[in-house]
């Protein structure tokens, strides 16, 4: 028997949420390491562990529950993934950006994405909040490897835009009415899971990054190629190797995105109320 494709395995993946949860989302929540909170704050929420839905491999990573959380924000439809997987656990890239994926073809048309990122600039400090403005993919590989699919995308996808301006004006906007400081930098990706070294945090700034994970980037791309508009906000959680004076460990990592969790609930909330608003929106999902 043949493998399944990419469109296959997504459609199994749909029905079998479909099955289960009514909701129709129109807008999309990827929620990084400590990051998870947003979820359980939706209104009507309904959770689907990943485990129990076809192709959605579950993480392994702490700080990563491994839930599709559908609910509504302020009457928005709203799906999130609570967690999300990475290649550096051995998933095949193809795994990776399958939940993303999902979120499209349920019909979702714009997809906030958080991840929590070492800094790169010696003046910010732990718990800064940065709105990503562009990203370096120095993981060595993308999701559109391999034959393309023409129903999900071109096979040449136009990245210039990658995270659209006007739904990053609006983090912006939402940040300054609540008096919640925001950043805007360049991320860079790389592979993980060992923390960046010394000299490789010094060439990334010279490539012009302000921020270092080792996810986001894969998703994004997937997301381009089906044609949802991005937007992605970064929880500095510590600066990286040769700038922070201490060891780094993912624990620290979860206290500070935890110590953010209010300040991220009020940025997410408060974009997709604001990004439904535009023109072009899906505002029409309010109930």
């Amino acid at each position: 028997m043949s493998a399944l494709t990419v469109r296959q395995k997504l459609d199994e993946t749909v029905a079998a949420v479909r099955a289960r949860v009514a909701a129709r989302p129109t807008v999309g929540v990827v929620l990084g390491s400590g990051l998870g909170g947003f979820g359980d704050s939706l209104e009507c929420l309904v959770k689907l562990p990943y485990a129990e839905l076809p192709h959605l491999p579950a993480s392994r990573v702490p700080g990563h529950s491994g839930n599709l959380c559908f609910g509504q924000v302020r009457g928005v439809p709203v799906v999130c993934m609570q967690g999300r997987v990475h290649f550096y656990e051995g998933h095949p890239i193809e795994s990776v950006v399958h939940g993303v994926r999902t979120m499209a073809r349920l019909g979702v048309d714009r997809v906030l994405l958080t991840n929590a990122a070492g800094g790169l600039e010696p003046s910010w400090t732990a718990g800064d909040l940065m709105v990503v403005t562009d990203h370096l993919n120095l993981m060595g590989t993308s999701p559109l490897i391999g034959p393309n699919d023409d129903a999900l995308g071109a096979r040449f996808p136009d990245m210039t835009e990658a995270y659209d301006a006007t739904l990053r004006e609006r983090l912006h906007a939402v940040g300054e009415a609540a008096g919640i400081a925001l950043r805007s930098g360049v991320y860079a990706a790389l592979t993980g899971p060992c923390y960046e070294t010394p000299a490789e945090v010094r060439m990334m700034r010279g490539l012009g990054a302000q921020a270092v994970g080792m996810s986001t980037v894969p998703e994004v791309i997937a997301l381009r190629h089906m044609g949802v508009k991005v937007a992605a906000l970064s929880c500095i959680t510590n600066l990286a190797a040769g700038i922070s004076k201490q060891a780094l460990s993912h624990t620290e990592v979860e206290v500070v995105a935890q110590a953010r969790r209010e300040a991220l609930i009020q940025l997410i909330t408060g974009w997709i109320d604001a990004s439904v608003k535009l023109p072009g929106g899906t505002g029409g999902g309010r109930s």
